[in-house]
């Protein structure tokens, strides 16, 4: 059976108020009494009644992480660390799916009835515009992740996908390539990533005196690996195949990978490779992806601090952050 706060305060020696006032964290407490209360606490292995102390606050304890496709390993790991962020400040995530679909999305931002059960929602939308997102009726907090551009209104927490991309490319161009393809262009204006990420890359070969070269730019309709093998063999049937990829993320960079691997090719001695995303699956292929890296963690503890200081009044204008990312050289690109 759990202790009480009645035991709590007989192990200690105080009050049960006493407790209470450092189960809250409350200041009033001396230093030495705070300490003895936290011995028993530790000693009886108590645990404050969530449930209780959401409904006294009138909050639910949970937090809706509201994502587009959870079989794509970047999300399931950013799910993962958002969970571990939002656990040591006491809130449940729940997650839920949208497939990118304009219907859903709205439904969620907007407050109906699968939302009014959340404190606040961290959302990656893709269909929704800034106009969605600005003039919904709802007060609920959200902090948005992903690169869909919304002006203002509400936290952002996005990577510099243009100066990634750029990263990417110049780390292949500064190891000699010479037609450097990329994989995973997008004309959608809801799927801003893609675009982003040719910027960047044709930044880099502009900015080292390359011509780009539209044949090398290879669209895609999603960013699975199934794509990037059918954009890979595309490539390999060109008359002067490239003898480098920018692959957008790092599933179209495993997709990539197969196509090359099945014609008899070796990466990295006839076509390097670099991803984007650094998923543990590129970690343990063979050879091991060269990939963007971003700091998956800061971007779950900026959004989970976010949201808990707009729940807690924080009125101040809405942030815009940008995540870290660090160029992990692997195998792909230096075997």
């Amino acid at each position: 059976m759990a202790a009480t706060l009645r035991e709590v305060a007989e192990r200690a020696g105080v009050s049960v108020r006493t407790v209470s006032n450092v189960v809250n964290d409350f200041p009033q407490v001396a230093a030495e009494t705070r300490a003895r209360v936290q011995r028993a606490l530790d000693e009886l292995g108590y645990q404050p009644n969530a449930v209780a102390r959401t409904l006294r606050n009138g909050r639910s304890g949970l937090i809706a992480l509201v994502l587009p496709e959870l079989d794509v390993p970047y999300f399931a790991e950013l799910t993962r660390a958002v969970i571990e962020q939002a656990a040591v400040a006491g809130y449940t995530v729940v997650v839920d799916q949208t497939d990118g679909d304009p219907v859903r999305e709205r439904e969620l931002v907007m407050r109906g009835s699968r939302a009014a059960m959340f404190d606040g929602l961290i959302f990656n939308p893709l269909a929704l515009g800034g106009a969605d997102l600005r003039n919904r009726p709802s007060s609920t907090p959200v902090v948005l992740l992903g690169e869909r551009v919304v002006e203002g209104g509400l936290d952002h927490i996005m990577i510099d996908n243009v100066g990634a991309a750029e990263l990417a490319t110049r780390h292949l161009i500064e190891l000699g390539r010479q037609r450097i393809a990329a994989i995973g262009d997008q004309f959608d204006e809801t799927r801003q990533t893609g675009q982003l990420r040719t910027q960047g890359y044709r930044a880099a070969l502009q900015l080292a005196g390359r011509e780009v070269i539209p044949e090398l730019v290879r669209p895609t309709e999603f960013f699975h690996r199934a794509d990037g093998a059918a954009a890979m063999a595309d490539l390999l049937a060109l008359p002067d195949p490239p003898d480098a990829v920018f692959c957008y993320n790092d599933l179209l960079a495993l997709g990539a990978l197969r196509t090359v691997l099945s014609r008899g090719l070796r990466v990295p001695e006839d076509i390097a490779l670099v991803g984007f995303d650094d998923i543990e699956d590129g970690r343990y292929s063979t050879p091991s992806l060269t990939t963007i890296s971003p700091d998956k963690t800061q971007i779950a503890k900026n959004a989970v601090r976010l949201l808990l200081n707009r729940l807690d009044g924080d009125r101040s204008a809405p942030a815009e952050l940008p995540a870290d990312y660090t160029l992990e050289i692997r195998e792909s690109t230096i075997g």
